[in-house]
């Protein structure tokens, strides 16, 4: 507790000593929950009053709503309109058009500084975030950009660990009050809100109706100020004057809806599923996108593709599953979701989507190889080795770093045999680090190349995958290989059975279709034996000969991540 307050006298120098001792009381019970946010960030929060005050990440303190509304003043504030709130709650950040500027300037911070975020009309805070500039960065931007990265704010998880309550009515301060007569708002129903009922849960609605009617007045002063600097931003502070009129966010969330059910509904067959989340985004949606636009998930209320998916699985619009470790697919449409048959599609597409659907195989061919990419990762026994150069447990090395490091390594030490260069001496690491205890007191040398080999071979084996398009993945193990095999089923009857086609960004329902073109046979998914997540294709007869061509010469996998290919049916010779 003693360490917590001077944590917190640390981080926050504006609290008095009595404030902090307030604060941290002496004897009042203080509970420490340890939770993860959807990014899997551990989070430390801790409660005083059953109310979470504080919250820890990454070491680093921060208020929570309750606590600021207690000490509004412990962080520079900066204003938003009411309407923004309910995107804040949903996960946005604030953009600098949505920040309301006074009339006596902005607090002073730099990037990097935590600020409060408060509602028009109302000092009480009800965001916690922290500047991605400085004052003259926004100002010299023309208040354009992201401004700040939201973190907690009210109604949302974090708020809702407490007694849930309304922010209180804090009357603003003077130069408030008169950057609200300069916009052309009215003080008197500002002076009648402290007699409402402090108590009532929607009061919060209530200071936003009025705050939203104060500013009203001056919209058009306003943007007749900012003129055609601001012309689009203004879209975001005045979203509600119009009904076409939206903010930036709202306008690529629609576009977003656009493009999913233009894609579900005429892009999308129920043949393809289970579809890659990746492919559809990919090969589907995008096309989906008006000429002259761009879809953009960062842009959009979602930030991640997979939280857009989320909320079209809560409508029961599709449902997604993750049928192999780490990637997600597209198992079911409601064809039938009302939404989904009340959309139209926009003018423009209706003779462009029948030439589409005409180049679906070309669409096979804009696939791209993953790069891949051997690592290793440093093992608690050959720390020893490795601990010289700068690296510690769970460094992450390519071969070729290791090797230099051995190579530094050994000459550093001087360990090289002098009556023959191919040797080097094993010395006491060396022995902890590549012998087994059978070998210790037998071998003194070991050539280069086994040094290297015994090296590679104790340390933690990992991989990185980069897909077109894509951050680079670092996975652990070895990546498993496409794997193709021949069984044999009832009246002598022979199947070829691929799997893990997924780990190399394959779809496998496309690679059945493609395949069942292609052989004239029946081709088929399904699950994995003795598995949940995994899916393999199967089809008719031994088709390792056509498998080999199109994983090779169309697809241009290397053949070392392909196994099977040897089991192919021997041609037999013309007569």
């Amino acid at each position: 507790r003693r360490k917590l307050r001077a944590d917190v006298a640390a981080a926050f120098p504006n609290l008095s000593a009595e404030q902090l001792t307030e604060f941290i009381p002496n004897k009042e019970e203080l509970n420490v929950i340890k939770i993860y946010s959807h990014k899997g960030e551990a989070v430390t929060v801790y409660t005083n009053s059953k109310n979470p005050i504080l919250f820890e990440i990454e070491r680093a303190l921060y208020p929570t709503v309750y606590t600021l509304w207690v000490y509004p003043d412990l962080l520079p504030a900066f204003s938003t309109w009411p309407p923004v709130l309910q995107k804040l709650a949903g996960g946005a950040d604030l953009m600098l058009p949505g920040v309301v500027v006074p009339s006596s300037g902005f607090p002073q911070v730099e990037q990097g500084t935590l600020c409060a975020v408060t509602l028009l009309g109302n000092r009480a805070p009800v965001a916690v975030g922290v500047a991605t500039m400085s004052t003259a960065e926004m100002l010299a931007a023309g208040m354009k950009g992201k401004g700040f990265a939201v973190l907690h704010t009210y109604l949302d998880h974090l708020w809702e660990y407490g007694d849930k309550s309304s922010p209180p009515t804090l009357a603003p301060l003077v130069t408030d009050s008169a950057e609200e007569e300069s916009t052309g708002g009215e003080r008197e129903p500002e002076e009648q809100e402290p007699g409402s009922s402090s108590t009532d849960p929607l009061q919060h609605l209530d200071i936003g109706e009025l705050s939203l009617k104060e500013t009203l007045v001056g919209k058009e002063e306003l943007s007749e100020n900012r003129a055609a600097e601001t012309a689009q931003d203004a879209s975001t502070e005045v979203q509600q004057e119009a009904e076409d009129s939206r903010t930036p966010q709202e306008q690529m969330d629609a576009l977003l809806n656009q493009c999913f059910f233009h894609a579900l509904k005429c892009k999308v067959r129920k043949s393809e599923l289970p579809l890659l989340t990746s492919s559809f985004l990919r090969s589907h949606m995008f096309s989906c996108c008006p000429a002259g636009q761009q879809l953009d998930i960062k842009k959009s209320s979602y930030k991640k593709f997979s939280k857009f998916l989320q909320c079209m699985q809560q409508q029961k619009i599709l449902q997604v599953k993750e049928l192999s470790k780490g990637v997600e697919s597209i198992v079911e449409v409601d064809w039938k979701h009302p939404e989904l048959r009340a959309f139209a599609v926009p003018e423009g597409f209706a003779s462009a989507s029948a030439a589409q659907e005409s180049r679906s195989e070309a669409r096979e061919q804009t696939y791209h190889a993953p790069e891949i990419i051997p690592l290793y990762g440093v093992s608690a026994k050959m720390i020893p080795l490795f601990q010289e150069s700068g690296h510690k447990k769970g460094s992450i090395l390519s071969s070729s770093e290791v090797r230099n490091i051995i190579i530094n390594y050994v000459k550093a030490n001087e360990l090289v045999d002098e009556t023959n260069n191919n040797l080097v001496k094993v010395n006491a690491i060396l022995c902890d680090c590549l012998l087994d205890k059978s070998e210790q007191d037998e071998v003194s040398n070991l050539k280069w190349d086994e040094l290297l080999s015994r090296c590679l071979e104790r340390l933690q084996p990992l991989h990185q995958v980069t897909f077109y398009g894509q951050e680079p993945l670092v996975r652990k193990g070895n990546i498993e290989p496409i794997d193709i095999t021949v069984a044999q089923r009832s009246a002598n009857k022979k199947v070829t059975i691929i799997k893990n086609l997924e780990l190399y960004g394959l779809d496998p329902q496309a690679v059945a279709n493609l395949l069942q073109q292609k052989v004239q046979a029946s081709a088929t998914i399904a699950p994995v034996p003795g598995t949940k997540d995994r899916v393999q294709v199967q089809i008719q007869g031994n088709q390792i000969h056509h498998l080999a061509k199109m994983l090779l010469e169309e697809y241009q996998l290397p053949r070392k991540y392909i196994q099977g290919l040897e089991k192919a049916a021997k041609l037999g010779r013309k007569k």
